[in-house]
C-alpha cells in the first residue's frame, strides 16, 4: 500500500497543498480538483487511462524501437561489409566505435530531462528522434572508419535525452503498481525490433548495388529515414505531462484532456505517491538526489541488467556467425527467436510483479534465467544448440530485468524534480553498461569472447547478492516507519516496495 492514511484525506490535504502553492501552474490548473463523484468513477478513469495507454505507449515504443535500432545497427552492418570497406575488424576499432557513441549519451541525459520539462514531451521527443534519424543516414555515406566514428559521438548526444525522458513520462501518468505493465509494453515493442533489426538488417543488406551502394549502406539509411518518418507522427500524437494536459497542443492546437479528466489523473497519482505537482529543480536538488544511496544502487542493477542486453544486442549476430559458425544470412536470422520468446516473457513477469505488488524476487528470477543462458553460452563448447538455447534465457532474462529494475526505482521514490533526476542516472548507467560491453567483447577473444561472457556472469551473481541484501535492509526501513521511527522519503505513509 503506499499509504496507511485515509486516501480521500490525503488527496485533500496534499492536493490543496500542492496546487494552490506551486509557482509554476497557472490560475487554471489550480481548479483541477477532483470531487468525490468524480474519484468514485471507475469507469470514467479506466477510459482516461486507455486513452493515455493509446497516446503514450505504441507511439513512445516505436519511437524507442528505431533509436534502439540505429544504436544497435553496426553489428548487422559490420558483417554486411562495413568490416571490409572501413577497416572495422583492425585491432579494436569496432570496440571503439562502438563505446564512442554512449560517452556524450551519459553525459547529455539529465540536461536533456531539464528541457524536457520545459519545451514538453510532444516537441522536445520527436525533435531528438528526427535528429538523431538524420545523423543514423549520414552513416550510410561514411568512407572511413573515424568518419563513422564521428557520427556515432553526434547520434550518441541526440539520443540522449530521449529514453530517460520516455522512462519519466510514463511514470507521471500511472501509479505504482502499474507502471511495470506499460514500461515492459514499450521494451516488449522494442526488445521485439531489435530481434527484427536483424532480419531488417538482412534483407536490406540484399540491396547490395543499389543505386551504386553497398549493401551495409542501406542499413543505415533506409532505417535512418524510417526513423525521421515516425518522428513526424511523434509530433502530432505524444501528449504531455497530466498538468499539463489541459493546455492546448501546440501542434494540433486541442488539448488532450478536459480539466474534469485531468482532475481524474491528478487525483489517482496524489493518492498514490503525492507528487503530482512539479517540485522546482535546482543543483541542490539533483545533487540530492545523486547521492541517495538507494538511487546509486538502483543505477548499479540497472548497469547490470543493460550490460546482459546490450550485449546480446550489439554482439550476438557476431557471436552466432564467427563463433557457432552460422552463414551470415542464418546469423542474421537466428538472432530474432530469442527476443521473441523475451516479449512475453517479459510481459509475464511484469503483470505479475504489478499484480503482487513485488520486484525485487523477480529480477533474482531473470538473472538466475541470464545466469543458465551465459554459462550454457560460455561452457556447453561441445554442443551448438545448447548454446543457442543459452542465447534464449539470456535474452529473456536480461532484457527482461530492465523494465523491472525501472519500476523497482520509480515504486521507491518521491517527488518530479527527483524522478526525473533518477530516470536520468539510471539511464547514465545503461550507457556506461554499453562502454563495458563494448570493450568486454575484444576482437582478440573471438569467436568465444569466454572473457566477455564469464564478466557478465559474475555481475549478474552480484546482481542476486545485492537484491537479496535489500529484502532485508528495506523490510527492517519499513518496520522502523511502521513503528513512527522513520519518515521514509519525507512521505508519511509511505514504503518501501520490496
Amino acid at each position: 500500500m503506499a499509504t496507511d492514511s485515509d486516501p480521500a484525506t490525503k488527496f485533500d490535504e496534499k492536493h490543496n497543498n500542492d496546487f494552490e502553492h506551486s509557482s509554476r501552474m497557472t490560475p487554471e490548473e489550480h481548479h483541477l480538483e477532483a470531487t468525490p463523484s468524480l474519484l468514485e468513477d471507475e469507469k470514467e478513469t479506466k477510459r482516461i487511462i486507455r486513452r493515455a495507454d493509446l497516446r503514450l505507449l505504441p507511439i513512445l515504443a516505436a519511437l524507442y524501437s528505431f533509436a534502439l535500432i540505429d544504436r544497435t545497427n553496426l553489428a548487422n552492418a559490420r558483417v554486411a561489409g562495413a568490416d571490409e570497406d572501413l577497416g572495422l575488424s583492425v585491432g579494436e576499432r569496432y570496440s571503439l566505435v562502438t563505446m564512442m557513441f554512449f560517452i556524450p549519451y551519459v553525459l547529455l541525459e539529465l540536461p536533456s530531462n531539464i528541457v524536457l520539462r520545459k519545451v514538453g514531451p510532444g516537441i522536445w521527443l520527436p525533435l531528438l528522434v528526427g535528429a538523431f534519424g538524420v545523423v543514423s543516414m549520414c552513416c550510410g555515406f561514411t568512407h572511413t572508419w573515424t568518419e563513422l566514428l564521428g557520427c556515432r559521438v553526434v547520434l550518441g548526444a541526440l539520443e540522449a535525452g530521449f529514453y530517460p525522458g520516455c522512462v519519466y513520462l510514463l511514470s507521471c501518468w500511472y501509479v505504482r503498481f502499474e507502471i511495470q505493465k506499460r514500461f515492459s509494453i514499450f521494451f516488449l515493442l522494442a526488445t521485439l525490433a531489435s530481434g527484427l533489426a536483424n532480419v531488417l538488417g538482412y534483407g536490406l543488406s540484399q540491396m547490395d548495388g543499389i543505386g551504386g551502394l553497398r549493401g551495409w549502406r542501406w542499413i543505415f539509411i533506409i532505417e535512418g529515414l524510417a526513423t525521421v518518418f515516425f518522428a513526424a507522427l511523434g509530433f502530432l500524437i505524444i501528449v504531455p505531462f497530466p498538468d499539463q494536459a489541459t493546455k492546448p497542443s501546440l501542434i494540433t492546437r486541442k488539448p488532450f484532456l478536459t480539466k474534469e479528466e485531468a482532475a481524474i489523473v491528478v487525483a489517482r497519482i496524489e493518492r498514490d505517491r503525492g507528487d503530482v505537482a512539479e517540485d522546482k529543480m535546482s543543483l541542490k536538488t539533483v545533487l540530492r538526489c545523486c547521492a541517495d544511496w538507494k538511487v546509486l544502487e538502483w543505477a548499479w542493477l540497472y548497469l547490470i541488467a543493460a550490460t546482459v542486453s546490450y550485449s546480446f544486442s550489439l554482439f550476438l549476430p557476431i557471436i552466432l556467425e564467427d563463433d557457432l559458425g552460422y552463414s551470415t544470412a542464418l546469423a542474421q536470422i537466428l538472432s530474432f527467436p530469442p527476443y521473441a520468446v523475451a516479449a512475453p516473457w517479459m510481459f509475464i513477469t511484469a503483470w505479475i510483479g504489478d499484480r503482487y505488488r513485488k520486484r525485487g524476487a523477480l529480477i533474482i528470477f531473470n538473472c538466475t534465467a541470464a545466469l543458465v543462458g551465459l554459462c550454457l553460452i560460455g561452457f556447453a563448447t561441445t554442443s551448438p544448440k545448447a548454446r543457442y538455447a543459452g542465447c534464449f534465457l539470456g535474452v529473456a532474462g536480461g532484457n527482461s530485468n530492465v523494465p523491472t529494475i525501472l519500476t523497482y526505482m520509480h515504486n521507491n521514490i518521491v517527488g518530479q524534480s527527483k524522478r526525473s533526476v533518477a530516470s536520468a542516472v539510471l539511464v547514465g548507467a545503461s550507457g556506461i553498461s554499453g562502454i563495458i560491453a563494448a570493450n568486454i567483447f575484444r576482437q582478440q577473444d573471438a569467436p568465444g569472447y569466454k572473457p566477455a561472457i564469464i564478466t557478465v556472469i559474475v555481475l549478474n551473481g552480484l546482481s542476486v547478492l545485492h537484491v537479496v541484501k535489500n529484502f532485508y535492509v528495506y523490510s527492517r526501513m519499513n518496520r522502523k516507519a511502521d513503528r513512527g521511527e522513520l519518515l521514509i522519503e519525507g512521505q508519511p505513509g509511505f514504503r518501501l516496495t520490496l
